[in-house]
């Protein structure tokens, strides 16, 4: 015999456990079915201030504001030390935020799916999707318990965020990869990284090199996330494991070694690949795609979770008015994707024009304020959607310089080439 629930959505990261909130407090009947048992490590730890305004409607700003250290920015660094530029939120385009959250994600979503049980969701972890049965009125899904029995869940509506596994994505084979993203990641954390006083210790750091480009993000007081993102050629090329790969390319790196003399690694090394796709289709007669599930573009720019939590809101206040009045359901699942299509494009250009070439970091690390340029760019980057024609205008003059530098040199040229680093450099200890 099935249960039978209002919504049903897979996963219960950040994607899954906002939507779950917003339905639950609209009186809706959810349930939530997360495979893992939360707290579980995950990556993309550095946040956006346009989440912000959503974290006070789920009510949940009181528990970040005392379990996570601020973010007021961000800077980015040429691997070849010859220039780099600090960003503040407050100083973008119109900034209403002038700061966010670096977040451990294993708290952060634990925090947040804990949250969502409090509000009256049907929370399941250690539980998997088995089988997807779509029908006219309903979603049908077998789900599997940690010991192996099963049982059957039906929903009037369903919500994929299950991340990665993209799993309605997959079973409609609507999976897409972008061929110019094939990228691979290696990433740790570490104690003992030295980082500068004041809000200036609270920026995610970015150094590019020519082939590759790192992160350093501040988790805690004493810890930080480190990161190296390169092709995936490259690493396969390298033929190491990850921790050895990890440590070559630090090594590699003054710019980081500077900051890590003392540096314990306190984690095991983690890697990802091939992670940047589109679904080509975000919603069906039953359901949606939500955050991960629908496309991840690239961790450069902190976009992911801003991208659950804005994708999440939109579809639960989707169904939730969807469910009021079903005639309205074709018109708002279109305009829910054209919505999110709409977001992943502008971080797409984004995303594209970083890889690009050196041409965006020689023209990004030499801003101006003409035409308010560098403040539109800025306000990209802490989570403005660019949907307005104010924003929309001074990124295309953005990416028109962009383009140019190829031809002229507008700005200074950047080898992105490290100096020289001693090849008797120690290895970071690791103390885990």
């Amino acid at each position: 015999m099935s249960e039978m629930y209002d919504v049903a959505i897979i996963g219960g990261g950040p994607a899954g456990s906002t939507a779950a909130t917003l339905l639950a407090r609209a009186g809706r009947r959810v349930i939530v079915i997360e495979r893992e048992k939360f707290p579980r490590f995950h990556i993309g730890e550095s946040l956006l201030p346009f989440s912000v305004a959503a974290f006070d409607r789920l009510g949940v700003r009181e528990k970040m504001d005392r379990m996570f250290m601020p973010k007021y920015g961000g800077e980015i660094a040429s691997a070849c030390g010859e220039a780099e530029v600090k960003f503040y939120f407050k100083d973008g385009f119109r900034s209403r935020r002038d700061s966010s959250y670096q977040v451990t994600r294993s708290e952060f979503d634990k925090m947040l799916l804990d949250h969502a049980r409090e509000n009256g969701a049907d929370v399941r972890e250690e539980t998997a999707v088995k089988n997807i049965e779509p029908r006219k009125e309903q979603v049908r899904l077998e789900i599997e318990v940690a010991n192996g029995s099963t049982s059957f869940v039906e929903s009037r509506y369903l919500l994929d965020c299950s991340g990665r596994q993209a799993i309605v994505g997959n079973y409609f084979q609507l999976k897409k990869t972008y061929d110019h993203l094939q990228k691979f990641s290696i990433f740790s954390h570490y104690d003992k990284v030295e980082r500068p006083e004041g809000i200036d210790g609270t920026l995610i750091r970015m150094v590019r090199g020519l082939d590759s480009w790192f992160w350093m993000i501040p988790l805690t007081p004493t810890r930080t996330s480190i990161g190296v993102v390169m092709d995936t050629a490259t690493y396969r090329a390298m033929k190491l494991s990850p921790e050895a790969a990890l440590q070559k390319c630090i090594n590699e790196q003054p710019i980081l070694l500077e900051r890590m003399k003392n540096a314990e690694r306190v984690a095991p090394v983690y890697s990802a690949g091939d992670y940047s796709y589109r679904n080509t289709q975000l919603y069906g007669d039953r359901w949606l795609l939500v955050g991960d599930a629908a496309g991840f573009i690239d961790p450069v720019f902190s976009s992911g979770v801003f991208m659950a939590i804005m994708s999440a809101e939109g579809a639960a206040d989707t169904i939730d008015q969807v469910l009021h009045d079903e005639s309205r359901r074709p018109r708002l699942f279109k305009k829910y994707a054209r919505r999110v299509h709409k977001v992943m494009d502008t971080y797409l250009d984004f995303v594209t024009a970083w890889y690009s070439g050196k041409e965006f970091m020689e023209v990004f690390l030499n801003p101006t304020n003409t035409l308010q340029i560098a403040p539109a760019v800025n306000a990209v980057l802490a989570g403005n959607e660019g949907a307005s024609f104010a924003i929309k205008w001074r990124m295309w003059l953005f990416y028109f310089f962009v383009r140019m530098q190829r031809f002229r040199a507008l700005s200074p040229r950047l080898t992105l080439v490290p100096k020289r680093v001693e090849e008797t450099v120690a290895p970071v200890s690791a103390v885990f």
